[in-house]
């Protein structure tokens, strides 16, 4: 039997001369018109996918190695851990409220609801709140007496607040960005048809959408923006209830995944709350994944919430501590593998994803051209 070399997998590897190495493309779909043998590593989650199978009623056989690999999760609430970090700012306010940070990480704000004014700190360390020292605040008592939460702009050109004595979202403009010194005060949105105690907000990250959470009736409320980030051009869209998850008037935060798929909820019962979004940005489409994470060891009454932006790390405000906790949410899991539903295997069960850095071998065949394989795993952790 003769050989060739591959190396399309990274290794050198002895493929016999009757096979010829196939292509993969975009996640994982194989190409059966390129060859039947396929080497494959992946980097995410991944769904196999089949495509141009043989003519209907040709019989082909194919060979897969699939090389395992962890990937890192990350806005993962449900395996969240404590850094061991926190920030007092009981100096600034003793009922701290919304939380956010600049984008790069080397600021962080804390609306204070006794002062009704925004605390700006400095990180000497980005991203690491214990390196946080206080630098300077901004009133926001002239338009709210009772302030929710707070929300940037991502370049800091532009602050925004939620409160709830006269059910309105304010709107700030800074001259210089992300230094609250030069804010001033630009116009309100009323959300009183909707919401009388907002206590949560966000925005869209290119400012079209912005949500705002209520504490009585638990719903968080979707409008659309026809001009971005301009929020006299608001108008209502949809709700989406928190009421069976979160305790009565404990919506106190929120915070959404950049792409809109993952939107988390701060109970100030002591909980986070993590939602789906079928559909990024869209609360028709969420549904409650059944992650929580339950902060009272640290925060006993969170009231405010706030991500890094890469998702490995978790920030809470707590009111009864006045503290600012620090918890990481990246975690480690092994590469899951969805196989095609044409696939029907031997056994009746479809094998599970390779070990980190192990090879498995599945071989694949059909009869009638595509409509069903056949598959079987051929090999185990190989060399």
């Amino acid at each position: 039997m003769s050989l060739v070399i591959d190396y399309s997998n990274g290794v050198f590897e002895a493929v016999p001369s009757g096979e010829t190495v196939g292509t993969i493309t975009g996640n994982a779909t194989l190409d059966l018109t390129s060859g039947n043998l396929f080497n494959h590593t992946p980097t995410a989650n991944t769904t196999f996918v089949f495509s141009n199978p043989p003519t209907t009623g040709s019989a082909y056989d194919m060979t897969l190695k699939v090389v395992g690999a962890n990937v890192t999760n990350n806005y993962d609430i449900a395996n969240a851990s404590y850094d061991s970090k926190s920030l007092s700012v009981n100096a600034q306010d003793s009922v701290p409220q919304g939380l956010a940070f600049k984008s790069d990480g080397t600021k962080m704000y804390m609306l204070g609801q006794a002062g009704d004014d925004v605390n700006e700190y400095n990180l000497s360390t980005a991203w690491d709140i214990s390196t946080g020292s206080y630098s300077q605040n901004f009133s926001v008592a002239t338009e709210d007496g009772a302030p929710g939460d707070i929300f940037f702009k991502d370049d800091g050109t532009k602050m925004y607040v939620v409160g709830y004595v006269n059910d309105n979202v304010y709107e700030y403009n800074l001259s210089t960005a992300w230094d609250i010194s030069t804010a001033s005060y630009s116009q309100a949105f009323s959300i009183s048809t909707q919401s009388g105690v907002g206590r949560a907000l966000f925005f869209k990250n290119d400012g079209t959408k912005m949500y705002v959470g209520d504490a009585s009736n638990l719903n968080v409320y979707e409008y659309g923006l026809s001009t971005a980030w301009n929020i006299s051009t608001s108008s209502y869209t949809q709700n989406f209830s928190v009421s069976t998850q979160v305790s009565a008037s404990g919506l106190h935060g929120l915070f959404f995944k950049p792409d809109g798929t993952k939107m988390f909820v701060c109970d100030v019962a002591g909980d986070v709350y993590e939602y789906s979004l079928s559909t990024g940005w869209d609360l028709s489409t969420a549904s409650y994944s059944n992650n929580t994470f339950d902060s009272s060891s640290q925060a006993t009454q969170p009231s405010g919430i706030s991500f890094k932006t890469d998702g490995s790390k978790m920030y809470l405000v707590g009111i009864s501590t006045d503290t600012i906790f620090q918890y990481t949410t990246s975690s480690s899991a092994a590469v899951a593998i969805t196989w095609p539903s044409s696939v029907k295997w031997a056994g009746g069960t479809a094998p599970s994803a390779p070990a980190n850095g192990e090879k498995d071998v599945y071989n694949f065949f059909t009869l009638d051209g595509g409509t069903t394989y056949y598959g079987f795993q051929a090999g185990d952790a190989m060399a």
